[in-house]
């Protein structure tokens, strides 16, 4: 934002900064390989409502909703100082900045943490994220699953997992598993789209266990089944998929997944 200083947090030779927050996992601030994000769980929460907003202010309402939702205590402004206070104590004591307080900031309406986005690990896999979908844009696929891999490699966990959360951060970690979701779909459809099928009958068969009403990722299966010379095997995905639709929901497959059955059988008459 305007008018900011350089940021506190001293960079390495290789331009890294010193400290990196871990959101896709456990909440996590490291120094030389050490974790030392604070263990009380108000203040960690707090720790999270600003670090996933980098250098931008987090209003103290959203704090408090996000801390006490709709049943702050009477003293709760005072309350939210001291757990201020303890995050920049945290700081101070494990060194994370030369001045807590120009890193953690009090600034109207609210507060914020002086920080660059390229420190916070979800920033690197969007990044990645979006790469990825240019280069499968452009028919690279190749390059487009790697990309994906990359940006899902840094997910260690389901995100802020030790971290207790209330709505405000519920929300955003929703967001961040589509988020994940997307990847990966996007990831398969490279590598589907570069040439491997045999190579992910596996890894589908076990994300359509897990998932066994996720319609993409039984298309996605059905497909590279069928490229790989088991028509039947995919149409038998397709009527378990379409049992289980029927009996949960009273809905039909959709219609990219009845087209794709239709070519499967149309290529099984052919095959005769």
């Amino acid at each position: 934002m305007d008018g900011y200083a350089p940021l506190l947090t001293e960079r390495d030779e290789s331009t890294q900064p010193a400290v990196r927050f871990n959101v896709l996992g456990p909440l996590e601030v490291l120094k030389d390989g050490v974790d030392y994000a604070p263990t009380t769980p108000k203040v960690l929460r707090l720790l999270a409502m600003l670090v996933t907003r980098p250098g931008k202010i987090v209003h103290v309402d959203s704090i408090m909703h996000e801390l006490w939702a709709n049943d702050p205590p009477r003293t709760v402004r005072t309350t939210m100082h001291t757990y201020v206070h303890h995050l920049r104590r945290c700081i101070e004591q494990n060194g994370l900045a030369d001045d807590a307080e120009s890193l953690l900031v009090t600034k109207p309406p609210g507060y914020l943490m002086r920080i660059d986005p390229e420190q916070v690990d979800v920033f690197g896999f969007q990044r990645l994220h979006l790469r990825g979908r240019e280069l499968l844009r452009r028919r690279e696929y190749a390059g487009a699953a790697t990309a994906f891999r990359s940006a899902l490699d840094l997910w260690s966990g389901p995100p802020l997992s030790n971290v207790h959360c209330g709505p405000v951060l519920s929300g955003y970690v929703v967001e961040l598993l589509e988020q994940r979701r997307s990847a990966l779909s996007l990831r398969i459809e490279a590598e589907i789209r570069g040439g491997m099928h045999l190579e992910l009958i596996g890894e589908l068969r076990t994300l359509v266990a897990g998932n066994p009403l996720d319609e993409s990722l039984h298309g996605q299966l059905m497909r590279v089944l069928g490229r790989s010379g088991r028509r039947s095997d995919a149409m038998a995905f397709y009527r378990q998929l379409r049992a289980r639709l029927n009996d949960e929901l009273g809905v039909e497959p959709c219609d990219e997944l009845q087209l794709l059955h239709h070519e499967l059988l149309a290529e099984g008459e052919h095959g005769r």
